[in-house]
């Protein structure tokens, strides 16, 4: 693959839907906070978890910390799996405050960062590089399950590439941006729920249509 396809899905995905306002979140431990919760769920969800704990307490770790876990599981119900998100939560609070906050992490090189995040326990490549992208600004690219769905679709990989794989496949071939990161990002998500649907796809409103194995099957 060489830069200027991905630079032509990009600025496509840009005339489809436009710049996107993305990561909804008042604060980098929201952000944080929000990517740990949006495991195995939607963001709608995601979104009525944390309006229930705005009810409860300041979003800050150490606010989080004094909730009792059941308190804290009842906040966390709607964004599912709330018992694993409970201890997960509370665990990334503990060592989060143990590395000295945001103003210690930020001080991190972006390999140590990341390499520190995925170090924690329930923290996987996905959340820990949506952490890096949208509460420290750094130039990692975020691979989910609706990129690789675009990336398949498109003939850019067969499907059982690893999670680094995927993600060297956009950071060696395009400009370390993070503007640019954190919009494409964004734009596959919205294409995928839109348009890219994981079954019954809106192919025909589709600028990739000519190039997508999924029409030239149907």
């Amino acid at each position: 693959m060489d830069t200027q396809k991905l630079l032509s899905i990009y600025e496509s995905l840009l005339t489809m839907y436009g710049r996107q306002q993305w990561w909804p979140a008042a604060s980098p431990f929201e952000v944080m906070l929000g990517a740990i919760l949006t495991q195995n769920t939607n963001w709608s969800n995601v979104e009525k978890a944390i309006v229930l704990l705005k009810q409860c307490i300041r979003l800050n770790p150490e606010a989080l910390l004094s909730l009792s876990s059941a308190d804290l599981q009842s906040c966390l119900k709607p964004s599912g799996y709330f018992r694993i998100k409970t201890q997960r939560l509370q665990n990334f609070c503990r060592w989060y405050l143990a590395q000295g906050g945001y103003s210690g992490l930020e001080q991190l090189p972006t390999f140590e960062l990341r390499e520190r995040l995925l170090n924690v326990q329930g923290i996987g490549p996905e959340t820990a590089d949506d952490m890096v992208l949208y509460a420290f600004h750094r130039p990692v690219f975020v691979i989910d399950a609706y990129t690789r769905r675009l990336l398949q679709r498109l003939d850019l990989i067969q499907g059982q590439e690893n999670y680094e794989f995927c993600r060297q496949l956009f950071e060696t071939q395009l400009p370390k941006s993070v503007e640019r990161y954190q919009q494409y990002h964004a734009l596959i998500v919205i294409h995928a729920k839109q348009r890219c649907r994981k079954s019954k796809p809106i192919c025909h409103a589709c600028q990739f249509q000519p190039l997508c194995n999924i029409n030239l099957r149907n």
